[in-house]
């Protein structure tokens, strides 16, 4: 008996005559092709189940956010060169890959500064956080004691060290440091980051006056605001976002709301453009624990700041977002760390925004790297959920980065892997 899910056509060729054998779809096989995902009605995790990179996160943050508050995370200084030459130096890079190595169990953990981490990243400290999204540094804090990776708190947070610490009790909790021109506000700010169990300080040095933001002047996004015309009819396009700041406490520098002043007078201390090695070495008579410098640049300026009693450096231009058309801080990692030696902590943060970028800065150097636009965007884009997504993404990439190149641990990761071609870029 003939199937009648079967049938048979012919065509004629050049080379002769061609039967193709066709059939009609029985209905369990149209099941199987026909595999629909199951519908997300939750508007949040819809987005950011959709969101495949963190460019899917910034895109995502720029529809959800007033320009205003996007553009103080997305801009910076100037003429934007160095945000871009950042970017760029890491799009410059190729892989080479081994082969006839199984990575079937490739395991991208690193050890950094006694810790055990999952992979080598650390959330950056970054400033005004809750104006982003109104969970803030705390939403931050969790994801990163959730995923156990180090997250740094800002002098600038809006976030204070004791509610931080609420948030993270378990967490591996750093305090960023700007060295003000008020000894009691540096008194204090190290007291309390011993008391609620920070293990590392940052001291950040590129901030001796602060960058000129042309896009937050425009926006009247300063200290104190000065908001434009234009600013405030934005901002009232996203009514969820201004019914959380109105509703929920004032943005302010948390961790320095107790010292007299405004903002603005506050914001003058945190600058202090006289710091110098004196200071670096009273940090380090003060602070007990790890002692990280951030903003270095050159190889020379890091073996004398190791020289002075650092334990090691964060290879940074502030993101470009304080002097602009420095280095690309890709580029100058591997002087750096030659400069310093195997042994000294070398962190890189600047344009990183894929797992392939932490692989190549670890490959020439770099103990781990740290981000801040990167989880601001998922902030913005979803909360702590769309923080735990940015941290989803980038573990993904730099497994598979791992798997791809043929190693089968971070520590595998060497210069061969990775060329940095600093004139030529591959895209």
């Amino acid at each position: 008996m003939t199937d009648p899910y079967l049938a048979e056509d012919t065509a004629k060729t050049p080379e002769g005559t061609v039967k193709t054998r066709r059939q009609v779809p029985r209905p369990a096989e149209v099941r199987d092709l026909l595999q629909f995902r199951k519908p997300e009605f939750n508007r949040v995790e819809r987005r950011l189940g959709a969101a495949l990179t963190i460019e899917d996160l910034r895109q995502v943050s720029r529809r959800t956010t007033p320009r205003a508050v996007f553009d103080y995370v997305d801009g910076a200084a100037d003429c934007e060169v160095t945000v871009a030459e950042n970017a760029s130096a890491f799009r410059r890079a190729t892989f080479v890959p081994e082969l006839l190595g199984s990575v079937a169990d490739a395991d991208p953990s690193v050890d950094l500064l006694g810790e055990h981490l999952d992979f080598p990243l650390v959330l950056a400290p970054t400033g005004f956080t809750r104006m982003m999204q109104q969970e803030g540094e705390s939403a931050v804090a969790r994801v990163a004691q959730r995923n156990r990776i180090p997250y740094a708190l800002s002098t600038l947070g809006t976030t204070d060290i004791e509610d931080l610490y609420r948030a993270a009790p378990q967490g591996n909790n750093w305090f960023q440091l700007y060295f003000t021109n008020d000894p009691a506000i540096n008194g204090n700010l190290l007291e309390r980051a011993l008391a609620q169990g920070c293990t590392t300080l940052i001291v950040t040095l590129d901030c001796a006056v602060g960058g000129r933001r042309l896009k937050d002047v425009r926006n009247g996004l300063t200290i104190p605001p000065s908001l434009t015309v234009r600013t405030f009819f934005d901002m009232a396009r996203y009514p969820g976002w201004c019914f959380d700041k109105l509703t929920t406490p004032p943005i302010e520098f948390a961790s320095v709301r107790n010292f007299p002043g405004t903002n603005a007078e506050v914001a003058a201390k945190l600058f202090d453009p006289s710091f110098d090695s004196d200071d670096l070495a009273w940090l380090r008579r003060a602070w007990p624990h790890t002692l990280l410098v951030k903003g270095v640049l050159s190889g020379a300026e890091a073996r004398k700041i190791v020289d002075l009693g650092a334990d090691g450096v964060i290879v940074s231009n502030h993101g470009g977002r304080q002097l602009d058309r420095t280095p690309a801080t890709l580029d100058v990692l591997p002087e750096i760390r030659a400069a310093v030696g195997p042994n000294v902590t070398v962190l890189l943060d600047g344009g990183v925004l894929h797992g392939q970028d932490i692989a190549a800065a670890v490959a020439h150097g770099a103990d781990a790297v740290m981000v801040g636009r990167a989880y601001l965007y998922g902030l913005m884009a979803g909360g702590e959920r769309g923080v735990q997504r940015a941290v989803e993404i980038l573990r993904e990439q730099y497994l598979r980065t791992l798997q791809l190149v043929g190693v089968r641990s971070t520590a595998e990761l060497t210069p061969s892997h990775v060329r940095l071609n600093p004139t030529h870029s591959t895209y």
